[in-house]
């Protein structure tokens, strides 16, 4: 009488070796693919910040033509948003969201009149929040 035992061939399953192995290669692909997305996310961070830069300047140029000049420093950006006190002619708000005010990272954009390079410098200390960095730590600038 024949058993419903079905038998095993020596070969079958995998060895302990061929799992680490297989354990090793998948540890690699995961190591390898997560530093790619963290670098893709600081970079977009960057990119992020940089388009805000181009609305925030869009946003003190229309505070410009119906002011006459650019925010002084005590104002701030914050100009953009709320009309600054004892002023007249503000036509704003000049930025959809008071959030534009604030970088990728949860810092507020950095503003200062006059400028250096000219009627006011406009810039993000970046992913390290402090001046000077490289790559993703680097500033993000209107200069």
């Amino acid at each position: 009488m024949r058993s419903n035992r079905q038998t095993l061939k020596p070969d079958a399953g995998l060895t302990l070796l061929e799992l680490l192995v297989v354990v090793t290669i998948l540890t690699l692909l995961v190591v390898s693919i997560g530093t790619v997305a963290i670098n893709y996310l600081g970079s977009s961070k960057a990119q992020v910040a940089r388009v805000q830069l181009t609305q925030l300047e869009a946003g003190l140029d229309l505070f410009r033509l119906d002011m006459g000049r650019y925010p002084e420093e005590g104002e701030g950006l914050r100009a953009l948003v709320e009309a600054p006190g004892g002023v007249e002619g503000w036509n704003g708000p000049y930025l959809r969201k008071e959030a534009a005010l604030t970088d990728p990272w949860g810092e507020e954009f950095q503003y200062a009149a006059p400028g250096r390079a000219g009627p006011y410098d406009l810039y993000s200390l970046g992913a390290d929040k402090a001046e000077g960095g490289d790559d993703d730590a680097s500033d993000i600038t209107n200069w």
